[in-house]
């Protein structure tokens, strides 16, 4: 059952991206975003519609329904990008980007979005890097125990099994009825247990974990929690800090509206005494006081260094994509005026629907019938292929995978998106 799990749930997307180009054929949003006809054009009819009429803040065509592969920017957060990109080309009489002050607004957005202090969130360039910190900083990775799911991103199970190898311990719990239950993880537990680790909202099936359940469980057992945000950050209302979660990172690309290179992780301020600093850079630079510039009072040593306090001190390392963060930083603030419980509340119809619709097509529910997260998927034997094709005639972006698709709405998305997918698979 694991391995059937492990099999079904690669990401032939990622795959195709890394050069594997026999894998595209099965997968439509890679088609969508990257053949020579791609789903956005260059000049598009604006549309008035979805939440607060969203729809016309975006060039692409057709159905997106694919925010869990890669969500589409706005117009607007393109603008923030070409005004970084005139900063850099030092384009005279542009207006300059401030990118710490981007950097500044950004963060404040995220913690505002999501509860958390400034003290505990810091830049990483990806989810998966900041999940390395936390094995790194905890010193699992040759040592300790960790329980994780078969819903966990696909690729943190390879690097917990690759860490396995180098003497980590840890256990795959298995899913019943579609869910992981809080219990299993609970047995799963053994005396040397440091970690759970998980994926919130599954990115295979939509499952989302009660988090502070779990968090509640593993406290009371002496056991943290690191938690991938990456397919609920920005589409479903997160409180980090009622939650208990000790950790908690994610990339930008997705629900968030950056783009690719950047990401947030989270450390609860109590939590952050158990993380050692695995790497060094300097954005962990606090206190410098140096002996060898000019006019430097002579002295020695040479240089004297502390770092920072807060998260940032812990983890921070080198360069950030300054592009993604001024994209970010745009719709990080369209979020917030949204709403996120405003953009949970308007897709539940749009779920509903795909819920009792697909099953009368022959396709087999994999997502929990009352799951509210933003992803439902549906499983089918073979026929990848037909159904890639159906869906890219009508213009509609889905993730076709081998023996399942996923179909991930988003607030520009209305019913007539849904009836246009259903529409081709009939």
């Amino acid at each position: 059952m694991k391995h059937d799990m492990a099999e079904n749930s690669v990401d032939l997307q990622r795959r195709s991206l890394m050069g594997k180009m026999a894998a595209v054929p099965l997968t439509l949003g890679v088609a969508s975003a990257f053949s020579s006809a791609p789903i956005r054009a260059a000049t598009s009819k604006r549309i008035n519609a979805g939440l607060n009429n969203s729809r016309a803040d975006f060039e692409f065509e057709g159905s997106y329904l694919n925010g869990a592969y890669m969500h589409p920017v706005s117009t607007g957060a393109a603008d923030a990008i070409k005004q970084y990109l005139d900063a850099r080309l030092m384009n005279p009489g542009q207006r300059q980007v401030n990118m710490s002050g981007d950097r500044d607004t950004a963060m404040k957005l995220f913690g505002k979005l999501f509860n958390a202090d400034a003290d505990e969130l810091a830049w990483v360039p990806s989810t998966t890097v900041a999940e390395n910190l936390v094995i790194d900083g905890l010193g699992l990775h040759q040592q300790g125990s960790v329980v994780t799911d078969v819903y966990h991103f696909s690729g943190s199970l390879f690097m917990y099994n690759e860490f396995a190898k180098q003497g980590l311990k840890y256990a795959i719990v298995e899913a019943r009825d579609q869910r992981i239950h809080v219990e299993d993880i609970a047995n799963a537990i053994k005396p040397d247990t440091r970690l759970i680790a998980l994926t919130l909202v599954s990115n295979v099936g939509g499952f989302e974990h009660d988090l502070k359940a779990v968090c509640d469980m593993a406290h009371a057992k002496g056991v943290m929690v690191y938690a991938d945000i990456i397919q609920a950050a920005g589409n479903t209302p997160i409180d980090l800090h009622a939650s208990g979660v000790d950790f908690a990172a994610c990339s930008t690309y997705k629900w968030l509206m950056g783009d690719f290179g950047i990401g947030i992780m989270y450390a609860r301020r109590d939590s952050q005494a158990a993380l050692k600093r695995s790497q060094i850079g300097f954005r962990q630079e606090g206190k410098v006081t140096t002996h060898y510039m000019p006019f430097d009072p002579p002295g020695y040593p040479l240089i004297e260094t502390q770092a920072t306090t807060g998260l940032a001190g812990i983890v921070g390392v080198g360069t950030l994509g300054n592009g993604a963060v001024s994209a970010l930083a745009y719709s990080l603030a369209y979020l917030d005026q949204l709403g996120l419980d405003n953009i949970k509340a308007w897709r539940q119809p749009l779920l509903q629907q795909l819920q009792q619709e697909m099953p009368k097509l022959g396709y087999l529910p994999m997502t929990p019938q009352d799951s509210t997260s933003a992803i439902v998927s549906f499983a089918f034997k073979d026929g990848a292929k037909a159904i890639y094709d159906k869906l890219q005639k009508a213009g509609v972006s889905v993730t076709v995978y081998r023996h399942y698709l996923r179909i991930a709405p988003s607030f520009y998305n209305t019913a007539a998106d849904v009836e246009r997918l259903l529409g081709a698979l009939r």
